[in-house]
């Protein structure tokens, strides 16, 4: 980098960590009705600070749920290649609120971390991106690629718009990559690039053994509790080891190769790191595989939320008509989702007793595994991004979260998605006490430079 856009970097560090708080201050949770003005509210500041940037047609699309942001910057030429810039704006719910230490929309710096709701998950970590072009136009006068932006405002509560706004507008969204940045990397200091994500599908499961809720005394021992009936089949669905025992689940898993379980296993990331996150005793699932290949390429079955019966306060003898749990499957390359669906589903169904009738209802649409090669060009791009800036070669890792967005840009748009995170594994995302350590957001904005000026002189065809 020259001395100017290092100059220019280091004096814009105050402005840049005001602004971020500002943005922090607005409670875009998209999850909550209540909200949605705010997650307006959010994605009109965020337009604001993409024209300060300099990028133009900065465009508010508004949809039925909440609403995305556009902008562009296409002077590179035609002969450069165009970059995706994908991320989202809204945040998750703050509870349980007495467990933070500071309020989750007041943004405070302690330490080097700044605490608030949607610090690391997303804003602070799109923010940069912007910060970047800001950077470069104020320096240089000129990006050395095309740069589109997508920011989106209920990615937290399911990306419902995104995904049938990217179909309809292919034409507008052209590039020859995608970038994202919502995923961390394994320490301060050593970067990582995430080639694959798993999918998802959740339902609900209700348990039903009566027409209403019976005494315990007059129907005690004579009709099912649904409780009872509920915890007896979802006990079923794992073996003593936590292999799934749905029959058909392992199927379609994508089998890791040998060089690729190598080099997951040499990770700087492994069993006493997770422990030490988790607090849990012990690590838990199936024991052929280590605690990183479990958390990012096999699949899962999680209970969620159980619930039933009389919950309220002093008691009530009642055996409960029904009882209900939200489950969700991490589904790996491969797995359909709605195969998986029919799978759990009709193994609950015929495990379920003649004294009781099991329904189950899948209550969002099923994503996808994402995986792309680690040797595409603009995975090779981002590597040397990261290097330059964190004078270290980042590792190459597989991460059990999903982002709903990732499939919906690989497939239709037909280009490779490249996660070049800056969060910490520690962030505390979707808890309490969220944060974002800042020497990362400071260098996710040289980061972000570098991998625009990396795509100048890549050939995306390759």
């Amino acid at each position: 980098m020259t001395d100017s856009l290092n100059t220019y970097l280091q004096d814009a560090q105050p402005r840049q960590l005001a602004e971020l708080q500002e943005w922090l201050r607005i409670p875009s949770i998209s999850t909550l009705a209540e909200h949605r003005p705010d997650v307006k509210q959010a994605a009109t500041w965020l337009m604001a600070q993409m024209r300060q940037a300099g990028l133009d047609n900065v465009e508010l699309i508004e949809t039925a749920t909440q609403p995305m942001v556009y902008a562009d910057w296409l002077h590179a030429g035609p002969d450069k290649p165009t970059v995706l810039i994908y991320g989202h704006f809204d945040v998750q719910p703050v509870d349980p609120l007495p467990l933070w230490t500071t309020p989750p929309f007041e943004p405070t710096v302690r330490g080097e971390n700044l605490y608030a709701r949607g610090a690391s998950d997303d804003k602070g970590q799109t923010f940069l991106h912007v910060k970047a072009v800001e950077a470069l136009l104020q320096t240089r006068g000129a990006l050395p690629v095309n740069v589109k932006f997508l920011v989106e405002g209920e990615e937290e509560s399911g990306s419902r718009a995104i995904r049938q706004y990217v179909p309809a507008h292919a034409a507008k969204l052209a590039a020859a990559v995608a970038l994202i940045s919502d995923s961390h990397i394994l320490a301060p200091g050593q970067p990582a690039i995430l080639y694959g994500l798993r999918g998802m599908w959740t339902a609900e499961v209700t348990v039903t053994t009566a027409d209403h809720d019976l005494h315990s005394g007059s129907y005690g021992g004579a009709i099912h509790n649904a409780n009872q009936a509920l915890a007896e089949l979802l006990a079923q669905l794992h073996d003593a080891q936590g292999r799934i025992t749905v029959p058909g689940f392992y199927d379609e898993v994508r089998v890791l190769s040998a060089e690729e379980r190598s080099n997951l296993a040499r990770l700087p990331y492994g069993e006493a790191e997770i422990l030490a996150e988790s607090g849990a005793p012990t690590a838990y699932g199936e024991p052929e595989y280590s605690v990183v290949e479990r958390t990012g390429a096999r699949p899962t079955l999680e209970i969620n939320g159980m619930w039933g019966g009389f919950i309220g306060e002093g008691f009530k003898t009642v055996i409960p008509c029904q009882a209900h749990a939200k489950i969700s499957c991490r589904l790996v390359p491969y797995q359909d989702p709605a195969r998986i669906a029919d799978l759990v589903t009709r193994h609950l169904e015929q495990l379920a007793p003649p004294t009781v009738k099991v329904e189950v209802l899948s209550t969002r649409g099923g994503g996808y595994a994402f995986l792309t090669p680690y040797d595409a060009p603009a995975i090779q791009a981002a590597a040397r991004a990261y290097g330059r800036v964190f004078a270290k070669e980042p590792v190459y890792t597989l991460e059990g979260g999903g982002i709903p967005v990732v499939n919906v840009l690989q497939e239709t748009l037909h280009v490779p998605v490249v996660l070049m995170g800056f969060g910490l594994p520690d962030d505390n995302l979707h808890a309490p006490n969220e944060k974002f350590y800042l020497p990362n957001f400071y260098r996710g904005i040289r980061t972000s430079i570098a991998f625009l000026d990396e795509m100048a002189g890549t050939d995306t065809q390759g």
